[in-house]
């Protein structure tokens, strides 16, 4: 009787063990298409997850090239995968308008509420390059120095922009720069690249950065 006893509390306990285990959520990863625009930072926004934790997950992915179309992992995902995400608001994009307001008497521009001094304004004709291998001479996602390429990085020509310089780029239009102005530095070249000319390096794919074409803009040398 005692055997009996304990073989059924056993049993019980077992059966118990196998409940509570099927009742612990199962965490899944789920598959993200991207679309033109996105971001690991508008991502981890959206689905509510540590940027490194999703840069780590997508490790065969340059951040600095998410195009559209490309399936991207996000995970910590309970089984959601056909669940709408959830929209950013507007205060969480991370391109934003600036408000300039210059003084050329005193050789001083305002933009986002900080004030910048500069030396000189340059007028360029600008065009766009992305990360894409045809757009960089064989060398990759790199810049002159063989840094990674990232927002802010602009090709010059040296005799005209020494390298190292930063300047404030204003009067561009494109989804994918900040609207109106932004700060760039000048860290890459191209053989293109002559004179009066810049060449903005924008996140994305090549299509997507295309549409930038060419552009008149001033640029503001700051000190």
């Amino acid at each position: 009787m005692f055997h009996k006893k304990r073989i059924a509390k056993t049993a019980i306990a077992l059966l118990t063990s196998v409940l509570l285990i099927q009742t612990v959520p199962v965490h899944a990863e789920s598959i993200h298409t991207a679309k033109e625009g996105d971001t690991f930072f508008t991502l981890s926004k959206q689905y509510g997850i540590a940027m490194d934790t999703l840069i780590k997950a997508n490790k065969d992915i340059s951040p600095y090239n998410i195009y559209g179309g490309l399936k991207i992992t996000i995970p910590g995902q309970e089984n959601k995968a056909q669940a709408a995400p959830v929209q950013m608001k507007s205060e969480e994009k991370p391109v934003t308008a600036a408000s300039l307001d210059v003084s050329a008497d005193t050789k001083v521009v305002q933009a986002w509420g900080k004030t910048f001094d500069y030396s000189k304004t340059l007028n360029v004709k600008a065009t766009a390059y992305s990360a894409d291998a045809s757009e960089n001479g064989g060398w990759g996602a790199v810049d002159y120095f063989g840094n990674p390429l990232e927002l802010g990085t602009i090709a010059v020509d040296p005799k005209v922009i020494p390298f190292g310089t930063k300047v404030l780029v204003t009067g561009h239009t494109h989804p994918g720069l900040p609207k109106q102005a932004f700060v760039a530095t000048a860290l890459d070249a191209g053989s293109a690249i002559k004179g009066n000319r810049i060449d903005i390096f924008i996140p994305g794919s090549k299509q997507f950065v295309s549409s930038f074409g060419f552009q008149d803009i001033e640029l503001y040398i700051l000190k």
